[in-house]
């Protein structure tokens, strides 16, 4: 498991100097936000314009220190409104201009004061255009940010012991305890959630289509989700490598051999893939944003979509029991599957778009569609 942030219980004192260290030895210098502490994870950046609040509470990140590429952090501070989950889940935060004052009159706080109540560790007034170019170039690695220690040889040996995330499990690390009604229960449609780290929007997305919704661990096996008899099976998004997940690969086959109706987002997209004998693989620094376009190969259309995922399937693996639906236009990655046998198909970007465009809830009206 990655080390959690360590951090003083004190306020951020402005202008404290700050040291972000790259596991290929390369060292920014900055001033510190949030908690003045030390934190680890693996860098990865974001290219969103807005919605920052929702990219930091998303559980998908757990375990990741990001580098947010818009140039102005805090600029309109912090909502109880604005949150995907019960707290930040980044490991740490980078930014260019950080702000601590805010004109936004919805804000309940600071972003500064937010982060600093959800002990999270950050630096500011760093080249992030030069960080960004620089991971892109040499890959995702992990990292560190400290304010509290700033001997460079003993963050580096610190930062030496740091897992990498390939082969890392971490859904168990942001799952429910236990399960857990979303919803009106008195909606036309039943839908079962496994839980793997999911966005408070995919829940609104389908109780705003009339569906009751049962949120369950991780773990929980397929009997149990059958035995409240829902109508379908949502698989959420989440953090980690697919790859070690054999449990919860498990749990899909046995869905998709009931051939129950399925629709996973993200890491449940990849979790499909596994169960249906496809593979999967570490990207080079992964997909992570607002803009990224794709396209439905089935329609022809094409879409921009949000992004935040650091694996996917391998296309090399594809059989005979799956179709192919969408493709990134950057790359040429998988974006989309669903299965000839079964009433199940999967995305690998994220249709609730909370931040983001609308250009893919069309997605949630089909997994209706087979419900209905």
């Amino acid at each position: 498991m990655l080390p959690l942030h360590k951090h003083k219980n004190v306020e951020n004192t402005t202008g404290q100097v700050a040291i972000l260290i790259l596991e290929d030895g390369s060292v920014f210098k900055g001033k510190a936000i949030g908690k003045i502490g030390t934190t680890f994870g693996e860098i990865c950046f974001n290219t969103g314009m807005t919605g920052y609040q929702e990219v930091f509470t998303d559980p998908s990140y757990y375990g990741q220190v990001v580098v947010m590429t818009s140039d102005h952090i805090g600029n309109y501070g912090a909502s109880n409104e604005d949150v995907e989950s019960d707290g930040i889940k980044i490991n740490g935060l980078i930014c260019k201009k950080f702000s601590d004052k805010f004109s936004r009159k919805q804000a309940t706080s600071s972003l500064n004061d937010y982060l600093i109540d959800n002990n999270l560790i950050g630096i500011c007034d760093v080249d992030t255009r030069q960080i960004v170019r620089h991971i892109r170039s040499k890959g995702a690695m992990n990292c560190a940010i400290s304010s509290d220690v700033l001997d460079i040889d003993a963050l580096k040996a610190q930062l030496a012991e740091v897992p990498s995330m390939q082969g890392l499990e971490l859904s168990s690390k942001v799952t429910t305890d236990k399960s857990f009604f979303f919803g009106d229960e008195s909606a036309k449609y039943k839908v079962a959630v496994l839980d793997l780290g999911v966005k408070t929007n995919i829940l609104r997305c389908l109780t705003e289509r009339d569906c009751y919704l049962k949120v369950f661990p991780s773990n929980t096996p397929y009997s149990e989700m059958k035995a409240w008899n829902p109508d379908g099976y949502m698989i959420s998004n989440g953090p980690g490598d697919p790859s070690v997940m054999n449990a919860e690969t498990n749990t899909i086959k046995e869905i998709v051999t009931h051939k129950e109706n399925l629709f996973g987002i993200c890491l449940g997209s990849q979790i499909l893939a596994q169960a249906v004998g496809m593979k999967t693989f570490k990207m080079h620094h992964g997909h992570r944003g607002l803009n990224h376009p794709v396209q439905n190969l089935v329609t022809g259309k094409s879409e921009i979509t949000t992004q935040n995922h650091g694996f996917a399937i391998d296309p090399d693996s594809v059989n005979d029991l799956v179709e192919i639906t969408h493709k990134n236009l950057n790359d040429g990655t998988v974006e989309g599957i669903k299965l000839k046998g079964a009433p199940a198909f999967a995305v690998q970007y994220h249709p609730e778009a909370n931040p983001g465009p609308h250009d893919s809830r069309y997605l949630f009206d089909e997994f209706i569609n087979l419900l209905s």
